[in-house]
C-alpha cells in the first residue's frame, strides 16, 4: 500500500518537482475512484454476436451514445434464451433479452419476469400490426425451404408438393424444441394443414435427412451438399448473392403461403440498468440500428426508411400465417407432442 506520509527530504535536485508529485498524490488518494462505466447485459443468440452478425456494429454505435458498457451474451437460439432467463428467475443478471419472436412472448410473459416497455413502437414496415406492452419489433421475416438452383432444378412450390415430393428428394429441418426455425415449421404445418397435420409429418419424415439442434448445423449441411432444401428463411438468399455474389441460391415460394417470423426485445422486471435497457429499446427502432440489420441479420428492417438493397427480388408471399402468441402458448407442448408421434 502507498504511504500517504511521503517526505520529499531526500528527493534531489528538483525540490518543486517533487511537492507538485506529493501533492496530487494525495489528491488522488483522498478523492473518489473514478466511477465505472455501467453496464448494460443484453442476452441474445449466437449469429447476432457473430463476428459477421450485428452484434458488434451494435454494440459499438450503442456505446458511443450511451457511455456505457453494452455486453451482450450469446445463447444458441431464442428458446435458449428463454430457457436461460427461466432457470435464472429473478436473480437473472441481464436487462434486456433481444432475439424472442411473436410465437413465444405470451409463454415468456408467463414467466413474470419482463417489464413493461413503456415507450411507443416505431415500427411502420411491419405486414400487419403488432403492438406488445412488453415487447418491441426490431426485425421480421417468413420461413423458407433454400434450394440451390444447380442442384435443384424444379423444387417444390407449396406445401403439399413438398408432402408429395418422391423421397429422393432431402431437406434438413430444424428441431422445434430447441431452434425457432423448427418451431416456424411446426406453426406453418398447423397453420396449413390443422387437425391433419399429423399426417403431414409422416408423409415428410422419409425426406427428412435429420433435425438438428440449431439453424446453423443444418444450414451448414445443406452447403455441404447433403440435402436438396433446408429449412430457413426467404431472406437467407440475400446474404449469399449480396455477401458472396452467388445468385444460385433461392428459396421456394409456397401457394398456400409462409409463416411470418417476428423478432422483439424485452426488458426483465429486475434489470440492474432499466433506464439504460429503454434507453437501448429506443435506439433498436432508431436508423442506426434498424440499417444494420438487413446485411448482418439478413432480415427485413421494421423501419420503412431501413429497406435494403439488394432485397428486391427476394420471395415476399402474398399470405403470411401468424398464430396468436396466446394460442402458441396454449398449445404448443400438444403440437410438438402431435409431430412427435408422428416422427417415430
Amino acid at each position: 500500500m502507498l504511504n500517504k506520509n511521503i517526505s520529499c527530504s531526500n528527493w534531489r535536485p528538483d525540490q518543486l518537482f517533487c511537492r507538485l508529485f506529493v501533492a496530487l498524490l494525495a489528491l488522488f488518494l483522498s478523492g473518489p475512484v473514478l466511477a465505472e462505466k455501467p453496464v448494460l447485459t443484453i442476452y441474445t443468440y449466437e449469429s447476432f454476436v457473430s463476428e459477421w452478425g450485428p452484434g458488434p456494429k451494435v454494440e459499438a454505435a450503442f456505446e458511443a451514445e450511451c457511455g456505457c458498457d453494452l455486453q451482450f451474451v450469446a445463447l444458441d437460439s431464442s428458446l435458449g434464451i428463454l430457457g436461460r432467463i427461466r432457470i435464472e428467475g429473478a436473480a437473472s443478471p441481464a436487462d434486456l433479452v433481444l432475439g424472442l419472436d411473436t410465437n413465444v412472448t405470451e409463454i415468456a410473459r408467463q414467466t413474470g419476469l419482463f417489464a413493461p416497455h413503456q415507450l411507443t413502437s416505431q415500427a411502420d414496415a411491419l405486414p400487419g400490426q403488432f403492438t406488445d406492452p412488453d415487447f418491441l419489433a426490431f426485425d421480421w421475416g417468413v420461413f423458407a425451404f433454400v434450394y440451390d438452383r444447380d442442384r435443384l432444378a424444379s423444387p417444390p412450390d407449396s406445401m403439399e408438393a413438398l408432402r408429395r415430393a418422391p423421397d429422393s428428394l432431402k431437406i434438413v429441418i430444424q428441431d422445434p424444441r430447441t431452434a425457432t426455425p423448427g418451431l416456424g415449421l411446426l406453426l406453418w404445418a398447423k397453420s396449413v394443414y390443422g387437425d391433419e397435420a399429423g399426417d403431414f409429418w409422416r408423409d415428410l419424415q422419409p425426406k427428412i435427412v435429420t433435425v438438428t439442434k440449431g439453424w446453423w448445423d443444418a444450414y451448414s449441411l445443406f452447403l455441404e451438399g447433403n440435402a436438396d432444401m433446408v429449412l430457413s428463411y426467404a431472406t437467407s438468399p440475400a446474404y449469399h448473392s449480396i455477401a458472396e455474389g452467388k445468385d444460385n441460391y433461392a428459396a421456394a415460394e409456397f401457394a398456400e403461403g409462409h409463416y411470418l417470423q417476428i423478432e422483439v426485445a424485452g426488458m426483465l422486471k429486475n434489470a440492474p440498468q432499466p433506464e439504460l435497457a429503454r434507453a437501448f429499446l429506443r435506439f433498436m427502432q432508431g436508423p442506426v440500428f434498424q440499417q444494420i440489420i438487413p446485411t448482418t441479420n439478413w432480415m427485413y428492417p421494421v423501419s420503412r426508411d431501413s429497406q435494403p438493397d439488394g432485397f428486391d427480388g427476394l420471395v415476399m408471399p402474398q399470405k403470411t400465417w401468424l398464430f396468436p402468441a396466446e394460442k402458441v402458448a396454449a398449445e404448443q407442448k400438444n403440437w410438438i407432442a402431435e409431430w412427435l408421434a408422428a416422427s417415430r
